[in-house]
């Protein structure tokens, strides 16, 4: 049976050191994760009022392979459901643009607009997983220094 990827899902990430951090799946591909690390699993109304530690698109196989299982659904907030502002930088010329709902919004603008922003950029699991595990570390995420403004 496939595993379905559906707003609202709540899906576990378990880290190498028995850990786990949660994540809450939004508007394909857009997925929240939660400022959450946990040895056991807690009661899902319990991990949904967590602070968001941010919200980025995901490759969609990390749900559907299994590798994040599925525990549980939960109705989206309206946080959750708020649309959400990344920053694309042109490859030619380095010019930025806002993007949301999968459309640029506005640009060129400056680096001060950005601030703050994700890159619009598709995210691999193990590369999520890795900046889970550095942010609980307090240590600099190479894949988020990677995509950071040129």
């Amino acid at each position: 049976m496939a595993i379905k990827h559906k707003a609202g899902s709540v899906v576990k990430i378990e880290l190498e050191s028995g850990e786990f951090c949660f994540a809450h799946v939004l508007k394909d591909p857009l997925i929240a994760f939660y400022d959450l690390k946990v040895k056991e699993i807690p009661p899902i109304n319990v991990l949904i009022n967590s602070p968001i530690l941010f919200k980025v698109w995901v490759m969609k196989y990390a749900v559907t392979s299994g590798r994040w299982p599925i525990i549980g659904q939960s109705p989206l907030t309206e946080e959750l459901r708020a649309p959400v502002t990344f920053f694309k930088q042109s490859p030619m010329n380095d010019n930025l643009f806002l993007y949301r709902n999968s459309e640029i919004q506005d640009g060129p603008v400056s680096a001060g607009d950005c601030e703050g922003l994700e890159r619009a950029a598709v995210w691999d699991p193990e590369h999520i997983e890795d900046r889970l595990r550095d942010h609980f570390l307090g240590v600099p995420n190479k894949w988020v220094e990677s995509l950071k403004i040129k």
